[in-house]
């Protein structure tokens, strides 16, 4: 029996990472759109599903993590959207910036700070 690790094959490593053969009728993925230029004039969007170059590490409780993974089964069961937890995270985060550019001082964000 031999040691050797078997290493995956460049065929491996850069396949297509969506299955267009996949059965999508009871789930839909949540759609695509395109990205269109900042502009002062609207509310701040998601950035959606795309490569995301950047990446930042958040720490949170493990009843956090819970509360996230909830809310994301939730989505997939009532909505029928199969939603990651980044992406989940991603909007919550646009949800929250677009609240304080609209509210300012009177945002949520601003009032949950200020109560810790």
């Amino acid at each position: 029996m031999s040691r050797r690790v078997s290493l995956p094959t460049a065929d491996d490593l850069f396949r297509p990472t969506v299955d267009d053969s996949a059965d999508t009728k009871s789930v839909r993925a949540v759609p695509d759109e395109p990205v269109e230029p900042e502009d002062s004039s609207g509310p701040r969007k998601p950035s959606g599903r795309v490569r995301h170059d950047e990446k930042m590490t958040v720490y949170v409780t493990s009843d956090e993590l819970l509360e996230i993974e909830h809310t994301r089964l939730m989505l997939r069961r009532a909505q029928g959207l199969a939603v990651d937890r980044g992406r989940l995270v991603r909007e919550a985060v646009a949800l929250v910036l677009a609240d304080y550019e609209a509210n300012g001082d009177e945002s949520i964000l601003v009032r949950r700070l200020t109560a810790e």
